[in-house]
């Protein structure tokens, strides 16, 4: 038995779904709030802003991998041909993930990348259902029709692609995908893919600083704001990865409805971005859909209680 199944194993099996399900609560909990250390640091690039992002993250995940008595694992994976080549995978489809975010929160377009994680969990259950063979009932196909309709309606009626909404959520999905299948534990993992990402991270910084264009170290505020994204980069996608091996890829998409409606709430009502009446409408389309797939999903367990 190899280290990660070890230690999952050493998990009692009738606490998977619980420890499952704290993981991944956290993880979208900490995400809905993201936006605003994102927008706080408002006189940062996007660029600038992922380079920090990761920089700051390599000494968090290390520090819980000592914890975890899980530094020896990293050797053996960097020896890993097949490993490597999926996390080197899912490194590249985080940053780009990271990158649109950071963008589009920036660039006052919270709602749109709150609408692409509201469509992220479809696109992740659709991945589950082609890819593991992971099986739904008529409720929980009635709930994504549902909300695929309403990302129909939003797009005719807006007359644009939603381009940022489709890049985050497809992007963060086979995210998702990616690490699933992939058997490295989650803090392990994250750290091997943040170090691949520093291979660029760290030479654009050094090259911002020699310039005198970079933002941190420039005032106390904006360094402190940059080394937050440390731990705000770190834990939750750690917590995010640690869920998802504990749970169906369909439980981890439904949850993640919860990240969206913090981050719309924010959005609208704090920093007063506009919002029609066919967002309205759509919005309230997909968080119907998100009742009906969570009543669908515990029928089986009231019915064996």
């Amino acid at each position: 038995m190899n280290n990660h199944n070890a230690e999952i194993a050493s998990i009692k099996p009738n606490n998977d779904t619980k420890n499952g399900l704290i993981f991944a609560l956290s993880a979208n909990v900490l995400w809905g709030f993201l936006p605003l250390l994102l927008k706080a640091i408002h006189d940062v690039s996007p660029i600038e802003l992922i380079a920090n992002r990761v920089i700051w993250s390599i000494p968090i995940a290390f520090v819980i991998l000592f914890f975890l008595k899980r530094t020896g694992d990293i050797l053996p994976t960097f020896k890993d041909r097949k490993k490597m080549l999926l996390l080197t995978a899912s490194a590249l489809i985080i940053t780009l993930n990271w990158g649109v975010y950071v963008w589009a929160v920036v660039s006052d377009h919270i709602v749109d990348a709150a609408l692409g994680y509201f469509i992220n969990p479809l696109v992740i259950v659709a991945l589950g259902g082609i890819f593991l063979g992971e099986r739904f009932q008529r409720l929980q196909l009635v709930a994504l029709g549902l909300a695929a309709v309403a990302v129909v309606l939003l797009t005719v009626m807006n007359g644009v692609f939603p381009w940022i909404s489709a890049v985050l959520a497809v992007s963060f999905a086979f995210y998702a995908l990616i690490r699933k299948q992939v058997d490295v534990g989650p803090a392990q993992g994250f750290f091997i893919e943040i170090l691949l990402i520093s291979v660029f991270a760290i030479p654009y910084l050094l090259w911002l600083s020699s310039t005198g264009d970079a933002v941190f170290g420039s005032t106390s505020r904006d360094t402190w704001l940059l080394l937050a994204c440390g731990p705000a980069t770190a834990l939750p996608l750690i917590l995010y990865a640690s869920g998802a091996k504990l749970l169906p890829l369909s439980t981890v998409g439904i949850l993640q409805y919860l990240t969206p409606s913090i981050q719309f709430l924010i959005g609208v009502f704090y920093f007063m971005e506009p919002f029609s009446k066919w967002q309205l409408i759509a919005f309230l389309m997909i968080w119907t859909s998100l009742a009906i797939y969570t009543y669908s999903m515990l029928q089986p367990r009231r019915a064996t209680s």
